[in-house]
C-alpha cells in the first residue's frame, strides 16, 4: 500500500457486554488530515482510535485504509501506528533504541536500525540527546522521543492518543506547532484524541465531534464553530449561545419559536433546511460575540438578563446571565467596551442580536 491512503469506518460499533462505546458511526477521513477526534470523557473518541490501531475489536462494521479492509487484522499489518498517552518509553535503553526498538523486532541490524532512528530523532529535533535514558528528559522531550518511535515504522496514518495532556500550557502550543510541521511535512493522515476544543481548533483540518458514541458533527474547524450542527456541539464548542423552545407561528419569512418561561425569538425561515410546524420543538445558537447591549433589539432578537458573573479575559471580559426559561447566556464584550460603562452582578442588561446571527441547530438524533 502507498502512503497517502484514505481511511474509513462504515458503520462501525463497539459493544463491551451491554454497554455500547460506540454505536454505528462512519466517517472517512481523506488522505493527508489532520484529523481530531473530539470530546468529553466517556464520549467513544479513544475506543475509536484504538478500533483503528486493531487494539480493540469491532463489534460489527468494517475500518478501510486504502483499498484494503483492515478490520480483523493485527495493529502491525495495517499501515497505521499509535503513539499512547503514557509515552511507554523503555527505562533502560538509550533514546536512539528505544526508537529503533520495532526495527529490532524486526531483525534489521543494529547499524541500520540506529542509522534509521536518528535520522527519525533529527525529524523532532532530539538527535542531540540520542544517548540519554528516558529518566533524563523534560515530558515534552519524551514525547517526542514517542512520536520518532511511531513514525519509524512509516505509517500511512499515525494515531495520538492525548498526545499533549501531560504538558504544560506553554509547552503543549509548542509542541502542536511541531506536529502540524510534522504532519504537513510527511503528507500522512494524523489522527489525534483530545478533549481540547482549542487544541482541535488549532491543528485540525477535520473535527470530529462526538457524544454518547456518536458523531455528531464531522467538518472543518470553522464550519464546525461558525454552524454547529446540533446543541451539544454548540455548548461543547462554547462561545456560541443555545435557546430551546417551540415552534408558536411559521410564515415565508421567519419563525417564531417560544422559550419555556414565556419569552419569544424569531428566526429567519431561510434557516431551515426543511418544513416545521407549530409546537414543534426547535433550538438556534447565536455566538456570544455577537450579542451586544442594546435597547433596540427588533422583535424576537434579544432579551433582558441579570448579570450572575464576571470574568476578565484580558482582551475581554465574559458575562453570564439569566433569564426567564433560558439556563444560562453569556456574552463576550471587548476589554475597551466593558470598563467605558463597567456592570455589576445582580444589573439588569438589555441584550440584542441579529436575525442574521441566529443559527438553527439539527434536533438531537432518535
Amino acid at each position: 500500500m502507498s502512503k497517502g491512503a484514505d481511511i474509513e469506518l462504515v458503520s462501525v460499533t463497539k459493544r463491551y457486554g451491554a454497554a455500547l462505546a460506540v454505536d454505528n458511526i462512519s466517517l472517512k477521513i481523506p488522505a493527508g488530515t489532520y484529523c481530531c477526534l473530539l470530546g468529553p470523557s466517556g464520549c467513544g473518541k479513544t475506543t475509536t482510535l484504538r478500533m483503528i490501531a486493531g487494539h480493540e475489536s469491532v463489534s460489527s462494521g468494517d475500518i478501510r485504509l486504502g483499498p484494503s479492509v483492515v478490520t480483523d487484522l493485527p495493529p502491525a499489518k495495517r499501515g497505521t501506528a499509535m503513539m499512547f498517552q503514557s509515552y511507554a518509553l523503555f527505562p533502560h535503553l538509550d533514546i536512539v533504541d528505544n526508537v529503533a526498538f520495532s526495527l529490532k523486532m524486526k531483525g534489521e541490524d543494529k547499524a541500520s536500525r540506529r542509522a534509521r532512528a536518528l535520522d527519525m530523532l533529527k525529524l523532532v529535533q532530539m538527535d542531540h540527546l540520542a544517548e540519554r535514558r528516558p529518566a533524563q528528559l523534560s515530558g515534552g522531550q519524551q514525547q517526542r522521543v514517542a512520536l520518532a518511535r511511531a513514525l519509524i515504522t512509516d505509517p500511512q496514518v499515525l494515531l495520538l492518543d492525548e498526545p499533549l495532556s501531560a504538558l504544560d500550557p506553554f509547552l503543549k502550543i509548542k509542541v502542536r506547532q511541531e506536529l502540524k510541521r510534522l504532519q504537513l511535512r510527511l503528507g500522512i493522515s494524523f489522527i489525534h484524541v483530545t478533549h481540547s476544543q482549542e487544541e482541535a481548533m488549532a491543528l485540525s483540518d477535520l473535527v470530529v465531534v462526538m457524544n454518547g458514541g456518536r458523531i455528531e458533527q464531522a467538518a472543518s474547524p470553522r464550519e464546525v464553530f461558525n454552524r454547529p450542527a446540533t446543541a451539544f456541539v454548540a455548548r461543547f464548542m462554547g462561545d456560541h449561545n443555545v435557546l430551546e423552545g417551540r415552534v408558536t407561528a411559521v410564515n415565508p419569512q421567519e419563525i417564531a419559536f417560544e422559550v419555556p418561561g414565556g419569552a419569544r425569538f424569531a428566526v429567519p425561515a431561510r434557516e431551515l433546511d426543511e418544513p416545521i410546524a407549530p409546537g414543534a420543538p426547535l433550538a438556534i445558537a447565536v455566538r456570544t460575540d455577537r450579542v451586544r447591549l442594546a435597547d433596540d433589539a427588533p422583535a424576537g432578537c434579544g432579551l433582558t438578563g441579570l448579570v450572575q458573573n464576571i470574568e476578565y479575559h484580558g482582551q475581554k471580559v465574559q458575562l453570564a446571565l439569566s433569564a426567564p426559561g433560558v439556563d444560562e447566556f453569556s456574552v463576550q464584550l471587548p476589554e475597551s467596551q466593558f470598563f467605558a460603562k463597567p456592570m455589576n452582578i445582580g444589573d439588569a442588561v438589555p441584550l440584542a442580536w441579529t436575525a442574521q446571527d441566529v443559527h438553527i441547530l439539527r434536533p438531537p438524533a432518535a
